[in-house]
């Protein structure tokens, strides 16, 4: 867009948080929803002439963001796939995880309203599992879902945003509905919450705790015994606290031609869960560097499912590029 102090831009600008979390939801990538919404922006920008109602600023700039959200899609067709099982190991006895290789996480920072007048982002509308849930449907029903059933638009105010009629909106959410309901878990009551529980509190000091004893210490107590573990975009998954662990421990003895090194982690929030970053001192350096962001979905006071993604995001989660 052009340089700030232009009105226009200035307005523009405000609606940059919200429209980045709809292009995540969208498109479920934290670098991809960035270019979007700029490219959202920049696009406002060259047509800003259309924009007759400054009032109308917040409808138009969605308008905008999802059209530029559906060719995105049109270009680049994803569809969740399943884990495939990898030679020579061990996932445990349940059903392979469903796998999205664009999937990031979302800093929760970026989720807190900067104005009054916004609502924060809900828990159940950005936490991981909805937004797997969401990429099963397609680009056009995801979008009418979004409007209607998380933004709270009218079925009139989303047929113009989608340039569609209102009973094309009524069918699409028809359709995308029972679509959600074979995909999302049937108890959804924690998510709730916003920010960690008390709960969560401990299990979160209990997973650093153990991670600075590089997890020979009470990393099992914390397991559910059908823990899950995903790592998107890499093949590696484990459906059993007994796989997790034959995996991950080795990684993490001095030992073993495999020995990473010492381990330091730090609490952070990601899609309204608690997530832990974690860095890691390689034999011979000083530093600990970091290596992967952990995102817990936690179960009665213990870890039920990790989603472990690598640590390009960290600036972004505002965490430290090294600790000492």
């Amino acid at each position: 867009m052009s340089a700030m102090g232009d009105p226009f831009v200035d307005a523009a600008e405000k609606h940059r948080r919200e429209l980045r979390v709809h292009c995540y939801r969208m498109v479920a990538s934290f670098d991809e929803a960035e270019d979007l919404v700029q490219e959202t922006l920049v696009k406002a920008w060259e047509r800003r002439d259309q924009l007759t109602d400054p009032e109308a600023m917040r409808a138009w700039l969605y308008r905008i963001a999802t059209n530029t959200c559906l060719d995105f899609l049109r270009r680049n067709e994803r569809r969740p796939k399943t884990y495939a099982p990898l030679p020579g190991f061990d996932h445990g006895t349940g059903e392979p995880p469903e796998l999205l290789e664009w999937l990031q996480p979302f800093p929760d920072s970026l989720l807190e309203p900067e104005r009054p007048e916004e609502e924060a982002v809900a828990r159940e509308t950005i936490e991981l599992v909805f937004l797997t849930a969401i990429q099963h449907l397609t680009p056009q029903q995801r979008a009418a879902f979004v409007f209607r059933e998380v933004l709270g638009w009218s079925a009139a105010e989303t047929a113009a945003a989608l340039s569609v009629s209102v009973p094309t909106v009524n069918s699409l959410l028809q359709r995308a509905k029972p679509a959600l309901r074979r995909h999302l878990p049937e108890d959804r009551s924690t998510w709730r919450t916003e920010g960690p529980s008390e709960e969560e509190r401990k299990v979160i000091d209990a997973y650093i705790a153990a991670g600075a004893s590089n997890w020979r210490e009470g990393i099992a107590d914390l397991l559910t015994s059908d823990a899950v573990l995903t790592m998107p975009p890499n093949p590696f998954w484990f459906t059993t606290r007994d796989a997790l662990l034959s995996f991950v421990l080795p990684n993490l003895d001095p030992t073993s031609p495999t020995y990473l090194g010492e381990w330091k982690f730090i609490a952070a929030q990601a899609n309204r869960m608690p997530a832990v970053a974690g860095y890691v001192r390689r034999p011979g350096t000083t530093i600990y560097r970091p290596q992967t962001l952990d995102v817990l979905r936690i179960v009665d006071g213990r870890l039920a499912q990790i989603t472990t993604f690598e640590p390009h995001l960290f600036p972004a989660f505002g965490l430290p590029q090294a600790l000492t």
